[in-house]
């Protein structure tokens, strides 16, 4: 399941994400995004977990809990739209 996470401190790492969600179960991958340009956190992330059931526990006991200060919003990641960028 693919989980969206967002209210991130800017200071929050890759592996911080890893290390949180994998208290719940197996982690497949955790990625925190950053702006091209600068490379700086926008503050918002996705972690993927391979069990729905353990993923499930993360979102219910991790949401709206708080992390270097600031509060996180986790949920079950929506698909992603692809955008005509053609203009």
């Amino acid at each position: 399941m693919n989980i969206f996470i967002s209210g991130l401190s800017f200071k929050a790492s890759d592996e911080d994400l890893k290390q949180i969600f994998s208290a719940y179960g197996e982690v497949s991958s955790a990625k925190i995004i950053t702006d091209r340009g600068s490379r700086r956190s926008k503050g918002y992330g996705f972690v993927e977990m391979p069990s729905d059931a353990d993923a499930n526990k993360a979102i219910n006991a991790l949401n709206g809990s708080e992390h270097l200060g600031r509060t996180l919003n986790v949920s079950v990641a929506r698909e992603k739209v692809e955008r005509d960028r053609s203009y």
